[in-house]
C-alpha cells in the first residue's frame, strides 16, 4: 500500500508493540501507518532479556493473570515463530544460602505449570546430584538442589522485524526514519504532522496509537489540547555479554546482594547476563550501562560460575542497557504491577491511545486488547487476517 494522507489507525514507535498493533490493526481491515524515528526495535524491544517467558519471578507479586497470558501467548509464539522463538531449558540451583528454599520453588514450579496447562512445555524436574558436574561449570558447594523446566528464547530485534514484516505484508506502511512532530485532535480523529527522510508531511488518522516506549509522555506532550499523562518511572535494564559457552539451558539465579533474579543465557556463541534495576531520570536516549550495573552483574555471575571470578569490566565483551516503564511508586521495582495501561484522551470513542509499559512476550495479546479499545472509533470492516494464525519469518 502506497502512503496516503488519511489512516484509520497510525502508530508513533516501532517497537514490539508498535509492530504488534499495526499487525492487528491491518488484519483486522483497517489502514496503518507506523512511524518509527531511528529503526525497528532499536530501543527497549532490542535490549531485552531475549525471553519469551511467562515470568515465573511474578508469582511472587501474585501477578497470576499475567503469568497465565504470557505463558498462553508463549505457546502460540512457539508455533507461528518456530524459526525465532525456541523452547529452551532453565536451571534454577538452590543453596544453602538461597533465600527461596526447595520447597517453596517447588510450590512455584507448579503453580507454573499450573497457570501453563498441562503439557510438555509446562513440566519441570529435580536435576539428580549426579548430573550437577555436567551444569557448564556451575557451583556446586554448598548446592541443595536443582530444579529444570521451560520457557523459551528469542531474537527480540529480529521477532519485532518479523511482526513488522507480516503487518507490511497485509498493507501496513512503515515511514522509517521518520520523527513524529505533533497533532491536533479533531472532533473524531487528529491531523498528524510528522517528518519523513527529509521531508514535512501530514496525514489524517482516526486513531493516533502512541506507542513509543519510555519516550510515550513526550509523545503525549505533543497533541494538543494537552493530554494528560500517567505519572511513571523509568528503570534501566543493563546487561553484559561475555565470553565462553553455555550449552545446557538457561540459568535462573539469586543475585547474592540483593536476592532479585538474574539470568545467564547463551546468545550468539557468547554469554549474556542479566538484568538490573536502576532508577533513571535522564533522557530515553541517553540510557547506556553504568559502571555500577557491570560490577553487579560481575559480582552475580563469578558467584555461581568460578571460571568468570577473573572477570574485569574491560575483558566484557559488550554491554547495552534499555528502559522499563512502570507506574511510579515509592515501593521496590520488583513489588510493582507489570500488566500494561492502555491510556486514552476519552473514556467514548478514543482519538489517542497510549500504551504504558508492556512485555514482550505478551505484545500480540496487548494488541488485541488496543484494538478491542479502539472499536468504537474506528469504521466497521470485514478482517482480512487472524493474528493467532499469522507465521513470523526472520526477514
Amino acid at each position: 500500500m502506497l502512503p496516503t494522507n488519511q489512516y484509520d489507525v497510525v502508530i508513533v514507535g516501532g517497537g514490539i508493540h508498535g509492530v504488534g498493533v499495526a499487525q492487528a490493526a491491518i488484519a483486522a481491515g483497517h489502514s496503518v501507518l507506523l512511524l518509527e524515528q531511528t529503526a525497528l526495535a532499536d530501543g527497549t524491544s532490542g535490549r531485552s532479556s531475549k525471553l519469551i517467558h511467562g515470568g515465573l519471578r511474578y508469582l511472587e507479586s501474585a501477578q497470576f493473570s499475567l503469568v497465565r497470558e504470557c505463558l498462553r501467548e508463549r505457546e502460540l509464539l512457539l508455533k507461528l515463530a518456530p524459526d525465532l522463538v525456541k523452547l529452551r531449558r532453565f536451571y534454577l540451583p538452590v543453596y544453602r544460602h538461597t533465600t527461596r528454599r526447595p520447597w517453596l520453588v517447588r510450590a512455584g514450579l507448579g503453580l507454573y505449570a499450573l497457570l501453563g496447562g498441562i503439557q510438555e512445555s509446562s513440566r519441570f524436574r529435580t536435576i539428580s546430584s549426579r548430573l550437577w558436574q555436567t551444569l557448564d561449570g556451575l557451583e556446586t558447594s554448598g548446592l541443595q538442589t536443582v530444579f529444570q523446566y521451560w520457557d523459551a528464547q528469542t531474537d527480540d530485534a529480529a521477532l519485532t522485524q518479523a511482526v513488522m514484516q507480516s503487518a507490511i505484508e497485509l498493507g501496513a506502511v512503515l515511514a522509517v526514519p521518520a520523527r513524529f512532530h505533533s497533532a491536533n485532535l479533531t472532533n473524531d480523529g487528529s491531523e498528524v504532522r510528522y517528518e519523513c527522510d527529509g521531508k514535512e508531511n501530514s496525514c489524517q488518522a482516526r486513531v493516533l496509537v502512541n506507542a513509543a516506549g519510555p519516550w510515550v509522555n513526550h509523545v503525549l506532550a505533543n497533541i494538543a489540547p494537552r493530554q494528560s499523562p500517567l505519572a511513571i518511572d523509568l528503570v534501566q535494564g543493563t546487561h553484559i555479554v561475555l565470553e565462553g559457552k553455555v550449552t545446557n539451558g538457561i540459568y535462573y539465579l539469586e543475585a547474592p546482594r540483593d536476592k532479585r533474579a538474574i539470568f545467564v543465557m547463551p546468545w550468539r556463541d557468547r554469554v549474556l547476563v542479566g538484568t538490573t534495576e536502576t532508577m533513571f531520570a535522564k533522557a530515553p536516549e541517553q540510557a547506556e550501562p553504568l559502571p555500577e550495573e557491570i560490577a553487579y552483574l560481575l559480582e552475580t555471575v563469578a558467584s555461581y560460575f568460578p571460571v568468570y571470578r577473573d572477570t574485569t569490566p574491560d575483558t566484557i565483551v559488550s554491554a547495552f542497557a534499555g528502559l522499563r516503564v512502570l507506574p511510579a511508586a515509592d515501593n521496590s521495582t520488583f513489588k510493582r504491577a507489570r500488566e500494561t495501561v492502555l491510556h486514552t484522551d476519552r473514556t467514548e470513542s478514543p482519538r489517542v491511545l497510549s500504551i504504558y509499559g508492556g512485555k514482550l512476550t505478551a505484545y500480540r495479546a496487548t494488541a488485541r486488547k488496543v484494538m478491542q479499545r479502539l472499536n468504537t472509533s474506528l469504521p466497521s470492516v470485514t478482517p482480512v487476517a487472524d493474528t493467532t494464525q499469522l507465521p513470523l519469518r526472520p526477514a
